[in-house]
């Protein structure tokens, strides 16, 4: 349940991307002038729908773990995130975040063992 949790979250965050990426580039006030555009993109929605499915599989995890065990493992949405927005959307991944996302896999993997 963690793991569907915690990709469910970081799929809502690369929907919101691709929908974003068909909006436009905007600020805090221009995201009121663009509001149309943005409730009526389906990726957009997408999201959302994936960050509630995401919480309520949260609450039902943190209902049978610590969080201190849990929390931790939402880093590796991170990694997701990372992997895909290069596959995806051409996004640029350095050295230096590779080596952060080998550092987030240690360590995820030492608190899985604790």
């Amino acid at each position: 349940m963690i793991i569907a949790s915690v990709l469910l979250n970081c799929a809502a965050q690369l929907l919101i991307r691709k929908g974003m990426l068909q909006v436009g580039e905007i600020d805090m006030a221009g995201m009121f002038s663009q509001i149309g555009v943005i409730i009526t993109n389906l990726w957009l929605w997408g999201a959302m729908i994936c960050y509630a499915l995401s919480i309520l599989l949260w609450m039902a995890v943190l209902s049978r773990v610590e969080v201190s065990f849990a929390y931790p493992f939402l880093s590796i949405g991170y990694v997701v995130a990372a992997v895909v927005g290069y596959c995806l959307f051409n996004e640029h991944l350095s050295l230096t975040r590779i080596a952060g996302i080998i550092v987030i896999c240690i360590g995820v993997i030492l608190i899985s063992r604790s």
